[in-house]
């Protein structure tokens, strides 16, 4: 893609998702996060009515009387999106590819957290990190931000969400929003999950076209795995193989919402057809 090609494709995603950021996600997205950091502000004299959890017994001891340390809600927030870019991501069947919703919920996400003056991280994912972006503030970080989604080509197209989430507990030390964005058919993550959901806010959006879950029946048909690159030839005509891949299908997805869920995570499902901007207000909504 050429560079004023790329610019306009940017520009195009900024539009779009800045509107959508600005009359709709802010407000949503402020209330349902704002609260989630304390950081200690200062210590006092213990009053009637204080949260006996909050003496700071060293002070309470220097000094022969109680002492509070009082906390204060963080001004800002840190949110990092999480995008998985392997293979299967480049699937589409209607309108659009997965990649392109991928981009534009991302997108969103960055100009509210941006509206509410919060820093914006990236990982760009497959089965290893391909990019870190720190989390930073500003108009022209998003749209940095929006620009390696758009281009960025991975050296993997494998997944390992595991992976991924190891790194994000190794980099990002204070608590954070993070938004895991992915169709989730990876597996064996539910230990990363468990430490990374202890420490931060984590919501996983799964986004996936409806045409993945069946194969129709086409008789002999040779087929591309996108994660693997290789292409096989496959009886779409038997039964057997449209259940078995249906059943697999299914194995993953029922994964996902368990172990997310199990872990104290959120859970946003949306397909490539629907409106995005519906299921993302009624998470944050519900929240």
């Amino acid at each position: 893609m050429d560079t004023k090609e790329l610019l306009k494709k940017v520009r195009k995603i900024e539009i779009k998702t800045k509107r959508l950021s600005n009359h709709i996600f802010s407000g949503e997205y402020h209330s349902s996060f704002k609260g989630r950091g304390m950081t200690f502000s200062e210590v006092r004299q213990y009053q009637y009515g204080d949260d006996i959890r909050n003496i700071d017994w060293n002070v309470t001891a220097r000094y022969n009387e109680a002492h509070v340390k009082v906390f204060e809600e963080e001004r800002e927030l840190t949110m990092v999106l999480m995008v998985d870019i392997s293979g299967s991501e480049g699937f589409g069947s209607k309108t659009q590819f997965k990649k392109d919703i991928v981009t534009e919920i991302a997108a969103t996400m960055a100009f509210s957290a941006t509206q509410n003056n919060d820093k914006i991280g990236l990982i760009l994912f497959s089965d290893n990190v391909e990019l870190y972006i720190p989390p930073k503030k500003g108009r022209s970080h998003v749209l940095r931000i929006i620009r390696e989604l758009i281009e960025f080509e991975p050296k993997s197209h494998k997944t390992d969400i595991s992976e991924a989430l190891k790194f994000l507990s190794g980099t990002q030390k204070k608590k954070a929003i993070v938004f895991m964005i992915s169709d989730f058919m990876s597996e064996n993550y539910e230990q990363t999950l468990k430490i990374a959901s202890k420490k931060h806010d984590l919501t996983g959006v799964r986004v996936y076209d409806i045409r993945e879950e069946k194969i129709p029946n086409l008789g002999m048909v040779n087929m591309l795995d996108a994660e693997t690159g290789k292409t096989i030839l496959v009886d779409t005509g038997s039964k057997t193989v449209r259940m078995n891949y249906e059943k697999h299908y299914h194995e993953r997805v029922n994964y996902f919402k368990e172990t997310f869920s199990k872990s104290g995570a959120g859970v946003v499902n949306t397909r490539v057809d629907e409106n995005y901007v519906t299921k993302l207000l009624g998470y944050f909504k519900s929240r």
